[in-house]
């Protein structure tokens, strides 16, 4: 066999149709028809020129390399992966792109049975980045088109039965296809999913259609195949000849909190189909999207597909690991952003309970370049060329998907403007699929969708939507049209970095708005890709680590997971949100409140336990009685025993019983609040007198003995994404233009007795007249030295603080540290319910959040008493008047901000401890508003009291 050039057809990967040869689309099933799985090895060789001549459509040649299959090339030490959020790495000119392409040739050997001469051999890629032509025994099958979409081919007249057969690929990174899949990720390519070679025999199922309704009680079942066959589910008691609508009576309804599935097959003699059929109904009325007759409040997430080590090229233990902890963490909902996922996932979705949004693998953000209403021309979205392969899209993804009854609604795709490509898009979806719903978020206008979406909008503009108060459309039937439609967020809550904060502001829209009806936070997972220095050091790489010609920066790691699955603070402060129970403090109990869509409380177990000073007193259990979605109920609690110090009462909602996605005792939701204040603590003042020295500045240097690097006043914070503000309002180039990363200390004045120290001191940034005095009072008695610090502002300062305390250094051996405060996890003002009032302990290196990108992290709040400890025991303890702010790590704000990556801090000789009055919100303006004002920490005079206590004296 000789080759062929491939010049001959070396365009066909810049036609605005790229597919061809491809057979119908069909439901993605698992059935017993033979098949084998071509994933594993394959011969590769990489290139960057597509006309590179196809010389291995016989058998790879001598001196190439193995590749795994499922796989992404650039993570296998070829080419290198690009980042970019919206612009395309290549210049703008659909549908070409430039010569320099690179393209990874796949060679496989496959031995094929005899019997498989008898029927059509079929083979199937459920996932190819971004363009492939495919050979079989040198015979051209045809080219794929939609990266995240299956494609299949006819191959029997290729295949020779019995014998060794060759089967050769070849995939360009950038193709016509590149243009309408510019979404915010990796540019990855390869073969990333599943190859199958299948086996049609005569009267196998092609596609089949599972409808599935439930009306007050009633299935109404009916499945479609385009062959003669048979539907049977035992549990159900049918048998019945596919495409009869049978009517079950008491049928128990599929949602997300209750995934009842019923099993059977569709039979056609020569094929077996397994079914999942769960019974369910969308539907909107009275503005409002219902599941079963009622109103669903989608607790979401936007989802990619994303690991560290393979990029999207995901096995099945890694979605259900994403599967199990989003139900751990309460959420409920799932948006594919922004294509459809692995097919599996949804058979999972299926399985576990979560309500997913479908979307058509279709982004053109890169011709907006930040201007939605010009952009630049040629947008796919509205030029007709381009409208077959789109509505070719949405139809594959219907047909692929539409079984599911996770699905509840489809999406047209994300950020590609508006335009006529999207109305013929939805006209598809609507003849393949009557029965869901359409959303697409740049329908700003909702002519085309059902459901009116936005993203990042400001609490305030939620709330002027839930009142029905939102600005009018230019056209009033449009506008009557967008206000009868439910509301949801289809991206919002930036999860970059350290945050999102004002998440329960935003929860608590939506539980009062009926037409808010939730939204999908962005995102669930950090993309960061395992990667090592010179040195051999780990870390997780974001934009620009590759040395990419163009590049969005660490924008690619704004999950709710760390890119190894570990859950970030953002998501402990999600599901305590989420929580699908509620408790709350009554004069004569707790009123306990089941937030949940459809199902009751029986599930759940709730105890109490009964604190004081941060020791337990006392704990039990408390009966729930049957609480029905949406109910509540108010319930009696046991008579403390006699207190004297601060008391705090907890309850805890755990399962009574091990789940699919989690064990007996998983705590679902809790509740805290107090029910004594700390009575006031007299202070020893026997003892050997604590020592303290300071220089001639008043500044402290020692204290009994621990070296100190002096206190002084702290205004600044590394800053964290959201204050840089990247698509949102930013704060930090505000404190960096007052100087406040960059302050000089200036002594006023200096008074002392006997027992107290008063220290004035002006603190201000170089060219500016703008100052804070801050007047430090020592006082020393016989077991600790108290500080009162005043502040002062001078001058007209106009923008708000990074944080307000101070900083110190203690010696290195400092090792570990235990506080009784908000806890165990970090805290800042606006994402600190989901961590309780406690006694924690930990090590200095524990207390440290390791994002992506480094940045302030790691604070603990509302802390009463904080004890630092070394190797031979308890250092120190400092007590706040009431309670303070506190960090401690082994490097500087200033060494924190530093840092590119975790691996770029190292140990020092101290460690910085901050001690705070308080410090600015999270917010979400990495894209998306800002801080909330009530968390704004604008500059004024403040007070603020410590108390330092060293526990021995050195020597």
């Amino acid at each position: 066999m000789t080759y062929t050039p491939v010049r001959s057809a070396a365009r066909q990967h810049t036609e605005y149709e790229t597919g061809s040869n491809r057979l119908p689309a069909r439901a993605w099933a698992r059935s017993d028809t033979p098949r084998i799985l071509l994933s594993g090895e394959w011969s590769f060789r990489y290139s960057t020129a597509p006309e590179t001549p196809a010389d291995f459509l016989d058998g790879a040649p001598e001196g190439w390399g193995r590749i795994d299959v499922p796989s992404h090339w650039q993570l296998r030490g070829h080419g290198r992966p690009i980042y970019t959020n919206q612009r395309y790495p290549f210049p703008i000119e659909p549908p070409h792109v430039p010569d320099d392409n690179p393209t990874g040739d796949y060679v496989r050997s496959i031995d094929v049975p005899a019997a498989w001469s008898h029927g059509r051999v079929v083979l199937r890629f459920e996932g190819v980045d971004s363009f492939a032509r495919v050979w079989v025994n040198g015979h051209e099958t045809g080219t794929t088109s939609g990266s995240r979409l299956q494609n299949e081919f006819d191959v029997t007249d290729a295949i020779r039965p019995g014998h060794t057969n060759i089967i050769a690929v070849r995939v360009l990174q950038w193709s016509a296809n590149s243009y309408i899949e510019d979404q915010d990720m990796w540019w990855l390519s390869g073969i990333f999913r599943d190859v199958v070679l299948e086996l049609r025999r005569p009267g196998s199922i092609g596609d089949h259609r599972v409808l599935a309704d439930y009306d007050a009680g009633t299935g109404i079942l009916q499945v479609t195949a385009d062959v003669p066959a048979r539907v049977r589910i035992p549990e159900l008691g049918i048998d019945a000849p596919a495409g009869e609508r049978i009517l079950i009576p008491e049928v128990e309804p599929w949602t997300a909190e209750s995934p009842r599935l019923y099993h059977g097959t569709l039979s056609s003699g020569t094929e077996t189909i397994d079914l999942a059929v769960g019974f369910r109904r969308v539907e909107i009325a009275g503005g409002v999207l219902k599941v079963n007759g009622r109103r669903v409040l989608f607790r979401g997430v936007n989802r990619h597909e994303f690991d560290p080590d393979h990029g999207r090229a995901l096995d099945e233990a890694t979605m259900l690991a994403d599967v199990r902890l989003m139900k751990q963490h309460n959420i409920n909902a799932v948006r594919t952003s922004h294509y459809p996922p692995h097919p599996r996932f949804l058979d999972l979705c299926d399985e576990y309970g979560l309500y997913v949004i479908d979307e058509c693998d279709f982004e053109t953000h890169g011709f907006f370049l930040d201007d939605w209403d010009g952009g630049l021309a040629g947008n796919p979205t509205d030029d007709e060329r381009w409208q077959e392969p789109l509505v070719d899209r949405m139809h594959r993804m219907v047909v692929r998907d539409r079984n599911h009854p996770s699905i509840v609604m489809w999406s047209l795709g994300n950020e590609c403007g508006s335009g006529s490509n999207i109305a013929a898009m939805a006209t598809e979806a609507r003849r393949l699929d009557p029965t869901r719903p359409l959303l697409y978020e740049r329908d700003w206008t909702a002519q085309h969708v059902d459901v009116y979406s936005r993203m990042y909008l400001t609490h305030a503009e939620v709330e002027a939507i839930g009142r029905g108060e939102e600005p009018p459309l230019t056209d009033p039937a449009l506008d009557v049209r967008r206000r009868a439609q439910p509301f949801i967020l289809a991206e919002y809550a930036h999860a970059m970095g350290n945050g999102p904060g004002g998440l329960a502001e935003y929860q608590e829209l939506f539980e009062r708005h009926p037409r808010c009806q939730g939204g999908f936070v962005w995102e669930w997972i950090d993309h960061g890709l395992r990667t090592t220095d010179a040195g051999g050091r780990e870390f997780f790489a974001y934009g620009g680590d590759f040395g990419e010609e163009l590049h969005d920066g660490n924008f690619v790691a704004d999950g709710l997971l760390f890119p190894d699955r570990t859950p970030s603070p953002g998501l402990l402060e999600l599901k305590k949100v989420f929580e699908p129970i509620r408790f709350e403090r009554a004069d004569i109990g707790v009123r306990v409140r089941n937030l949940r869509d459809h199902t009751g409380l029986d599930d759940l177990t709730v105890t109490w336990t009964l604190t004081e000073d941060g020791e337990e007193r006392a704990h039990g259990v408390l009966g729930l009685p049957q609480i029905p979605a949406g109910g509540e109920a108010l319930l009696q609690l046991p008579e403390p025993p006699p207190l004297t110090g601060e008391a705090w009462l907890t309850l805890r909602a755990i399962l009574a019983q091990d789940t699919a996605w989690a064990g007996r005792g998983h705590e679902v939701a809790t509740g805290q609040w107090q029910v004594r204040e700390a009575a006031p603590r007299p202070r020893r003042r026997d003892g050997a007198p604590v020592r303290a020295r300071f220089d001639e500045r008043g500044r402290l240097l020692e204290l009994a003995g621990t070296p100190l690097v002096p206190p002084r006043l702290d205004l600044w914070r590394a800053p964290i994404d959201n204050d840089l503000g990247w698509w949102g309002p930013a704060v930090e180039p505000q404190w960096r233009a007052h100087g406040l990363d960059r302050l000089h200390d200036r002594l006023e004045d200096l008074e002392s007795d006997d027992t107290e120290l008063r220290v004035t001191v002006r603190t201000a940034a170089a060219a500016s007249d703008l100052a804070i005095r801050n007047i430090w009072t020592w006082t020393l008695d016989g077991t600790g030295l108290d500080l009162h610090l005043r502040i002062e502002p001078i001058g007209d300062w106009t923008c708000p603080l990074p944080r307000l305390g101070i900083r110190l250094g203690l010696p290195a051996a400092v090792e570990r540290v235990s506080w009784y405060g908000r806890g165990p996890g970090e805290t800042y003002p606006d994402s600190s319910s989901s961590q309780l009032i406690g006694r924690y302990q930990a090590s200095i290196e524990d207390l440290q959040t390791p994002y992506v990108m480094p940045q302030e992290n790691g604070n603990r709040s509302d802390v009463r008493h904080l004890t630092l400890y070394d190797a031979a025991g308890a250092v120190m303890t400092v007590r706040g008047a009431p309670t303070f702010d506190f960090t401690a790590r082994r490097w500087t704000s200033e060494q924190l901000e530093a840092a590119r990556h975790p691996i770029d801090l190292s140990p020092g000789e101290h460690v910085w401890l901050n001690l705070d009055l308080e410090q600015y919100g999270l917010g979400s303006a990495s894209c998306g508003p800002g801080v909330l004002p009530q968390y704004v920490r604008p500059v004024r005079s403040a007070s603020f009291r410590l108390r330092f206590e060293p526990h021995r004296e050195a020597e």
